[in-house]
């Protein structure tokens, strides 16, 4: 598979362009960047192409990896897969929910792959772990904590102007829901959206399975307080989710080998961009009952 980069931002510099460049199974055929130096710098650190022209890049790939913000993606991943390309999406999916739903009908229309890079869901601890527990079932509440110090440490991403627009809720939160709901099932309803300090939500959801779960998502955690923890009781007990040691990097080629697969076998990813959407449609749930909140 030849595939192609969209995006020269710290996120593709640390984790698109290093996994790309070190997967033996994909030929990494090209960068694109709305900014064409530094899409010219990235590509020759990692002995690739520069496009200038985007609609280039995706006549000459088989598919291509994003690494922007929600709302270019959305616009982008249309295009590319329109123009035949399998889609390697970043989270969320979209920046709205019409954007998102036209990421879907683009790739169904046009018969290709897509999977949503869900950090999580690509780790073989914790991915081992919520398939366990979704055998298990029976679970009665869940508490997820997804706090970052993005806003408040030493983050690479501090200056990005969509996490500061979109906060904890939109860039953290697709990392909680991609672990509960395979577990406790789809959302009903956001029962509650409430605000905390800085840009720190708190959520409570009804789950499809009779569960509820409990959700506390910031990027403005002092960096000693940041971490990710899931915590699941039932008649089973009480279970946490592992730890992973793991970077991205690891992760990421993996979901480059899901894309490979689900682009040869035709099958459905689990992480789909139908899944990414459904993350999106309860973000966007959820930030609707957090502005009647702020009215």
């Amino acid at each position: 598979m030849r595939i192609g980069l969209l995006g020269t931002g710290p996120w593709a510099d640390l984790a698109h362009a290093p996994a790309l460049g070190g997967h033996d199974g994909v030929d990494f055929a090209g960068v694109w960047g709305r900014r064409p130096e530094a899409a010219e710098e990235l590509a020759a650190r990692h002995g690739t192409r520069a496009y200038d022209d985007v609609d280039a890049l995706f006549a000459d790939v088989d598919a291509v990896a994003v690494a922007l913000p929600p709302a270019v993606q959305g616009e982008l991943a249309v295009r590319a897969a329109r123009a035949g390309c399998h889609l390697l999406l970043d989270k969320p999916l979209a920046a709205t929910v019409a954007q998102g739903r036209a990421v879907v009908e683009a790739a169904r229309g046009a018969g290709v792959a897509s999977v949503v890079f869900f950090t999580t869901r690509f780790q073989p601890a914790t991915q081992a772990w919520i398939t366990g527990q979704a055998g298990t079932g029976g679970w009665f509440t869940a508490r997820a904590q997804w706090l970052g110090a993005v806003f408040t440490g030493d983050s690479p991403f501090a200056r990005s102007p969509w996490r500061r627009e979109k906060g904890s809720l939109w860039d953290v939160g697709p990392h909680a829901l991609s672990v509960l709901l395979p577990v406790l099932g789809d959302v009903r309803r956001v029962a509650a959206a409430v605000p905390g300090p800085g840009d720190t939500v708190h959520l409570v959801l009804d789950h499809a399975g009779g569960a509820s779960s409990t959700l506390t998502l910031s990027l403005t955690a002092p960096p000693e307080a940041a971490g990710a923890a899931v915590e699941l009781r039932g008649r089973a007990g009480v279970t946490l989710m592992p730890e992973s040691p793991e970077g991205p990097v690891p992760a990421l080629r993996r979901a480059v080998d899901a894309l490979v697969a689900a682009a040869r076998d035709g099958r459905p990813h689990p992480c789909d961009a139908a899944f990414g959407l459904r993350v999106t449609e309860i973000l966007a749930e959820a930030e609707t009952l957090l502005g009647a909140g702020a009215g």
